[in-house]
This record gives structure tokens, sequence and C-alpha cells, in this order.
């Protein structure tokens, strides 16, 4: 009698370790960064790990229009760099190819007189380089220095952050050139190491078909260079490429399906009509925040489309996107956001 109690309790004894043992072995298993159930470990605008898991859910996403528009020259490294400063996780930029070849930062292909001014008295011969029979026509009298003959060196040249933006009045102006993609991906990525953050790209392929062999090349020249640049980075799992174009999308689609596109809308109020112009579903669908309702941001987000509209740079328009439920929102603003919503947690 008594052997067997022993053999029953020594029985027991290791059926207690082994159960412990299981639940251990779980606990262990879910608490992995690499499994997709645990959302707090991935970064909201790429759905890939982050350098920096922050405690709590996953954050409400604030992306830096062009860095920081309303506070430092836009698409110019300080304003990168003072986004990053504040805590802004998504850089929003936009890139244009020079006449070399560079994939430059720029919101247009073109020196635009409200923000920038040669750094000396006489800047090059316009058409320097070109055929003295090329045709010029009614858009290059209107934007003469552009990027359709402009290589980087001349692009260079030229200040774009000294002059105050006339329409944002808090703009801290500073001497900034424009810079190469690959120039601001090098600096952002080293600020945000040094600031142990994570930092993620939403990348805006400057295209027009109008524009095709005047100010840019061909679309699909202008895509594939971005898109070598975007691999040669170390940061490519951590971009989106943005675009209003259908065309420049619908590449990414072909030669690289991996790479997150976002749909970018103006006009259209009718959001899945917008969607099936383009012909597959986004990842994102970025409108004019105006565009928007409650019911078209939970209807996209059934579908598995994030929402984040842009420009919006109102705390009151903010506030009142938010409410409508929408993944984030692209701002000229971040340190008024921030300012609504300073428990980084509840973002």
């Amino acid at each position: 009698m008594v052997h067997r109690i022993a053999s029953y309790a020594i029985s027991l004894f290791l059926l207690l370790i082994a159960v412990l043992f299981s639940a251990c072995g779980k606990d262990k298993g879910s608490s992995k960064s690499g499994s997709r159930s645990d959302a707090s470990a991935y970064h909201p605008a790429s759905n890939v790990p982050m350098k920096k898991v922050p405690e709590g859910p996953p954050s409400f996403e604030i992306q830096g229009h062009r860095g920081c528009r309303g506070l430092r020259p836009e698409n110019t490294w300080p304003a990168f760099r003072h986004a990053l400063e504040m805590g802004v996780e998504v850089l929003e930029l936009d890139v244009c190819l020079s006449a070399d070849g560079q994939m430059v930062v720029s919101h247009e292909p073109w020196m635009n007189p409200e923000i920038c001014i040669p750094r000396v008295s006489e800047p090059r011969a316009m058409h320097a380089g070109l055929p003295p029979e090329a045709p010029e026509t009614e858009m290059e009298r209107e934007f003469p220095f552009h990027f359709g003959w402009m290589t980087y060196a001349d692009i260079e040249a030229w200040n774009c952050g000294g002059l105050k933006h006339p329409r944002f009045p808090e703009q801290r102006p500073q001497s900034a050139h424009k810079p190469l993609l690959s120039e601001i991906l090098r600096k952002a990525e080293a600020l945000a190491d040094s600031l142990g953050q994570s930092v993620a790209y939403n990348i805006e392929l400057k295209a027009r078909k109008d524009w095709v062999r005047v100010y840019q090349p061909v679309r699909s020249v202008a895509f594939m260079t971005l898109l070598q640049v975007m691999r040669n980075s170390g940061a490519y799992e951590r971009m989106h490429l943005q675009s209003f174009d259908h065309y420049v999308l619908g590449l990414a689609q072909v030669n690289a399906p991996e790479l997150r596109v976002v749909q970018l809308e103006e006009h259209n109020p009718d959001a899945f009509a917008a969607i099936d112009s383009l012909g597959f579903p986004p990842e994102v669908y970025s409108p004019h925040y105006k565009l928007l309702d409650a019911a078209t941001v939970a209807a996209l987000q059934a579908q598995g489309i994030r929402v984040i509209p842009w420009t919006v740079n109102d705390t009151a328009d903010m506030r009142a996107v938010r409410a409508m439920g929408v993944d984030g929102l692209i701002t000229d603003y971040p340190d008024r956001a921030f300012a609504l919503w300073a428990n980084r947690l509840d973002r």
C-alpha cells in the first residue's frame, strides 16, 4: 500500500512539472517579436519589426509632411532632422530625377522661385548642355530652371531654405540645399539610431504624364531609379511608395510587389471608385482629409486598407479626422499633433 501511494505521488509530481514546463514554453513563444499577433512589436507604417519596441498599443501615426514644412524649410535635412528630434517616426517626402539621373528630394522638378534662390549671382545659363536648337515649351518658360536639363551639381548650387515661406509664418528659414534621397536616408537612419527610435519613410515619386521628356524622363526610368535607391538604403522594409499617378503605382505592383503602396487622392469623394480605377487595393489610402467621413474610414479598414489623410494642419481638423477612426495623419505641424496627444501611448 505504501509503495502504491509513493508511486502515485511520484507520478503526480512529474505531471505537475510537465504542466509547468508547457505553460512556460507557451508564454515564451507568444512573446516573440516575430509574431504578427504582437502588434506592438511592429511599426504602424510598415508592419515590420521596429528598432525599438515601445510599451503599450500601436501608436496613432503622425507623419511629418516634407519633414515639417510648417516649422523648417520643406524637404531639406533641417526639416527632417527637426521632425525626428521632436519624435516623428514617419517622414513624408517627395522625389524627382535630375538630368544626370540622381534622385533628388524635391516637391517639383524645378527650382521653385517661392522658396529657392541661386547661391551665385549668375546661375548657369539656361539649357546649358542641350543642343542650341532644342525647343523651349510654354511649361519651360514658366519654370526655366528645371530638372530636365539641370544636373545635381546645378541643383545643389541653389539655396532652398533661406527664404521665409510666405504661407508658413512659423517656419524658421535657414540656408539649405535640395538633398539627394540617399543623403537623407543615410542621415535619418543615423539620427534615429542615436535617438533610440524607429523611423519609416513615405516617399512620393512626383510624376505627371505632361512632364515626360520636359521636366522628367519617362516614368518607368524614374521609378526604377527610385527603386534601386530604396533597395540599397538598408531601410527598404520600412518604406512606402505613394503617388497620385496610377501608372507609377502599377509599376510598383509589377516590378516590386513586396513594396507597400499608398494611393493618393485629391478630388474623388468616392474612395472605392478611386480604388477601382487603380485596379488593385493599396496598403494605404491617403486622400485629402476633407474627402473622408467615419463610414468611409470604417469600410476601407474592413477591407484591410489603412487610412491616412493629408495634409491636416489645424488642430480642430486633427481631432475631427482622428474621431473618424483614421490610422494616422500627415501634417506640416507635427508639434501641434503631439501637443494634442502628448501621451505617446495614446498616439
